[in-house]
């Protein structure tokens, strides 16, 4: 079975990206960051969701990443799913921090159960047939919507949105053009999906 290994962002300045991540997040060596000055305009296409258990450590999370530069998209609240909220990274990245709890349960952490890398793509149907073919398989599937793949044991569990419908999710005009300022390495391989998203082959984590 095929998974994500690796998320690398490209930034213009990754040094500053990844003390965004480490202040914000908490995030090390989850998610890579590599220099680029390639133009994007407008929504790249993707988003990081990263799934909690309780409505305090959303809040402990966004304050952080507001904290640390970020801009808000949606302030975190309530709805019928859960609780959650929406911020843009100083590097243009947009994250989602959200939890299926309503209530809290003991006191707020900032503790990451785990990180969805959600693709806004044209076709759910025609990507999930395509990313069936590259090996991944196939955890949860709702018609045209939603797709998510089985994580097995990376650090990352990838799930196809329709593109407009996440950028409504996310609080921003689904228009965009130019670089997605993503590759996703794994054991897939090398190639480019559907809707211009590239993948190359994992390399081993760099040292510390």
């Amino acid at each position: 079975m095929a998974s994500i290994e690796t998320v690398t962002l490209e930034v213009a300045d990754p040094a500053a990206a990844q003390r965004f991540c480490t202040t914000a997040f908490g995030l090390d060596t989850q998610v890579r960051l590599r220099a680029s000055e390639a133009p994007t305009t407008g929504f790249r296409g993707f988003t990081l969701a990263l799934t909690v258990s309780q409505p305090g450590t959303v809040d402990s999370l966004i304050d952080a990443a507001l904290d640390a530069g970020a801009t808000s998209l949606k302030p975190a609240a309530k709805s019928f799913w859960g609780y959650g909220g929406v911020v843009r990274a100083p590097d243009g990245t947009i994250w989602k921090v959200a939890t299926s709890a309503k209530k809290d349960t003991g006191p707020a952490t900032r503790r990451i159960d785990e990180i969805v890398l959600l693709l806004g793509v044209a076709d759910v149907v025609a990507s999930k047939r395509f990313y069936a073919g590259r090996g991944l398989a196939v955890a949860k599937s709702f018609s045209r919507v939603y797709v998510e793949f089985a994580a097995g044991a990376s650090p990352v569990k990838l799930a196809l949105y329709r593109r407009r419908a996440l950028a409504k999710d996310v609080g921003v005009p689904p228009e965009g053009t130019g670089s997605h300022g993503l590759v996703i390495g794994g054991d897939a391989g090398a190639f480019t999906d559907l809707d211009g998203f590239a993948w190359e082959a994992a390399s081993p984590a760099l040292a510390p």
